[in-house]
């Protein structure tokens, strides 16, 4: 689990410097795996449809419902590591 822990800190290290800005859905995949590893299942209730924004994110890491935060930290890195070589 060390292991898991350590490359998912050195992803989220490493998503603050990517050259290249993620589209939207990647942003959003980015922002639910983070929250899944880190707070597990998704929290409080679905913003309305006036909050956009909000009620996009919260569906994005409600589709991860029942994902370990191992699974989630491993899929986070592996998605990093896609756009990081992408970067070059």
């Amino acid at each position: 689990m060390d292991d898991v822990k350590d490359r998912f800190e050195q992803a989220v290290a490493r998503s603050k410097t990517l050259s290249n800005r993620p589209d939207n859905p990647t942003l959003l995949r980015i922002y639910a795996l983070y929250k899944q590893a880190t707070l597990g299942d998704v929290q409080g209730e679905q913003p309305g449809f006036v909050d956009l924004v909000g009620r996009a994110k919260y569906d994005a890491w409600a589709s991860l419902r029942g994902k370990s935060s191992q699974q989630a930290m491993i899929a986070y890195s592996a998605l990093i590591d896609r756009l990081a070589e992408d970067d070059f």
